[in-house]
C-alpha cells in the first residue's frame, strides 16, 4: 500500500501533467447554454478520467446537457463516496481570445480554470494514486452554473447511497474549505391589474405597475442581510405603451438563506404579500431552488479533512460559509454529509483575471485522496 508521503510525492511529480491537463480543459470552452460546447467538453473530461483511472465513464445526456458518471466497484461491502464536480462554465465561447490560457509566476489563468476545471484535474489525479477505488462514484455535471436543472436528480440519486460527498468546487479565500453554503430560492411575482387609457380615464384602470412598486418595497423590507436572509428583487417589468395603465407587471426575486427554518419563514412572508392597490392581484411562482448546506452537514468531514491535512504535512485548514450555491447543496439536501470547496486555490471566479495557484494542485489532490481513504476506513 502506498504511504501518505509517497502519495504526496507522486502527485507533486505529476504537477507538469496536471498543468497540461488543465490547459486542455480550459481551452475547450464550455458555457452552460451551448450544448455542443458542453458535449465537446465532456469528451475532454472523459478522456482525462479514463486515462488516469483506466475506466470509461457513463455518458448521460438529459435535456441535451452532457453529464459523466464513473462508478468504481459494483459490489456491496463498503461505503460509497461521491466526488462531485461540473465542467460547464459561465464564459461564452470566444472568451479565450480576451482571456487566454497562460501560466505566469506560479499562477494559471483562463476562463473557468478556478471554477472549476482545476478541481476536475485534482479529482482524477487523486484517483490515479488510490490503490483501490472500489466504492467511489464520480459525477461531473454539465449544468451546475444554471442551477442543475437536468442533473439534480442524478446528484440526489448518488448522494442518497453515499456515506459522504466531496465537492471539487473552488476553495474560498486563502484555500478555505466551504463548510456552509446558503440555500437559494428564486421566485417570480406576477401582478394582474386592469388596463385603461392613461389620458382619458386612468381611474377606470387598476395599475399593476404601482402595485408592483409596493411589492418591491415590501420585498426589500424582508431582507436581513448581510448576516441574515437576503431578499433581492432583480428583474422588473410593467406596462405595454406609455399611454396605457399597466394591466400586468412582474418581478423576479433572489433569496439566500443559511437554514431551512429561514427558508420556510421567508417563503411564507413572500407568499403573504399584498399588492395594496384595489383591483389588482398577485400570483407567486417558485422557480428553481437549492437547499442550504448547513454547518452540521459538513462538521464531521471537515474534522476529517483537518486530520488528513495534518498527516500530509499541509498547512492547517480553515472553513468558510459562502453565499453562492453549488451541487453540494443538493447532496446535503438529501441528508448526505457533504464537504465543499476541495477544488483549486485561486481567485476571481467568473471574472477577468480568474486564476489558480499551480503549486497547490498536487497538495489538494493528495488531500482528496486521503479523505476518500479515511471515509472508507471509518465505515469498514
Amino acid at each position: 500500500m502506498r504511504s501518505i508521503e509517497e502519495t504526496l510525492r507522486s502527485l507533486t511529480d505529476a504537477l507538469p501533467a496536471m498543468v497540461d491537463d488543465l490547459a486542455r480543459l480550459v481551452c475547450q470552452e464550455s458555457p452552460s447554454a451551448d450544448l455542443a460546447a458542453v458535449a465537446a467538453s465532456a469528451d475532454v473530461v472523459a478522456e482525462l478520467g479514463e486515462r488516469l483511472t483506466g475506466q470509461a465513464p457513463e455518458r448521460i445526456v438529459a435535456d441535451g446537457r452532457t453529464h459523466l458518471r464513473w462508478r468504481f466497484g459494483g459490489g456491496p461491502g463498503g461505503p460509497r463516496v461521491l466526488l462531485l464536480g461540473h465542467h460547464d462554465t459561465v464564459w461564452p465561447v470566444g472568451s479565450l481570445a480576451e482571456h487566454p490560457w497562460r501560466v505566469r509566476d506560479g499562477l494559471a489563468y483562463g476562463p473557468g480554470c478556478f471554477d472549476m476545471k482545476a478541481g476536475l484535474v485534482q479529482l482524477f489525479h487523486a484517483l490515479s494514486v488510490l490503490p483501490n477505488r472500489d466504492g467511489v462514484t464520480v459525477l461531473v455535471t454539465g449544468d451546475e452554473e444554471i442551477g442543475a436543472p437536468s442533473s439534480r436528480s442524478l446528484i440526489q440519486e448518488e448522494a442518497r447511497v453515499s456515506a459522504a460527498a466531496f465537492v471539487l468546487e473552488a476553495s474560498a479565500g486563502g484555500g478555505a474549505l466551504k463548510t456552509a453554503r446558503r440555500g437559494v430560492s428564486h421566485y417570480e411575482l406576477r401582478v394582474r391589474g386592469r388596463a385603461a387609457h392613461a389620458g382619458l380615464e386612468p381611474w377606470n384602470g387598476s395599475n399593476a405597475g404601482v402595485a408592483l412598486a409596493h411589492l418591491v418595497v415590501a420585498l426589500a423590507e424582508l431582507d436581513e442581510g448581510p448576516h441574515g436572509p437576503t431578499v433581492t428583487p432583480t428583474v422588473l417589468a410593467a406596462g405595454t405603451t406609455n399611454n396605457t395603465v399597466p394591466a400586468a407587471a412582474s418581478v423576479h426575486v433572489d433569496v439566500r438563506v443559511a437554514s431551512a427554518a429561514d427558508r420556510d419563514r421567508i417563503d411564507a412572508a413572500i407568499r403573504g404579500l399584498d399588492p395594496s392597490v384595489a383591483g389588482t392581484a398577485v400570483e407567486v411562482l417558485a422557480g428553481w431552488a437549492h437547499p442550504p448546506l448547513e454547518p452540521s452537514a459538513s462538521a464531521e468531514l471537515f474534522a476529517l479533512a483537518q486530520l488528513a491535512a495534518g498527516e500530509l504535512g499541509l498547512e492547517p485548514l480553515t472553513g468558510a460559509s459562502v453565499g453562492g450555491a453549488s451541487d453540494g447543496n443538493i447532496a446535503a439536501g438529501v441528508g448526505t454529509p457533504t464537504l465543499d470547496g476541495l477544488g483549486a486555490v485561486g481567485a476571481n471566479a467568473h471574472a477577468p483575471g480568474e486564476y489558480v495557484e499551480v503549486a497547490q494542485l498536487p497538495r489538494r489532490a493528495a488531500l482528496l485522496a486521503r479523505l476518500v481513504e479515511l471515509v472508507r476506513q471509518q465505515h469498514r
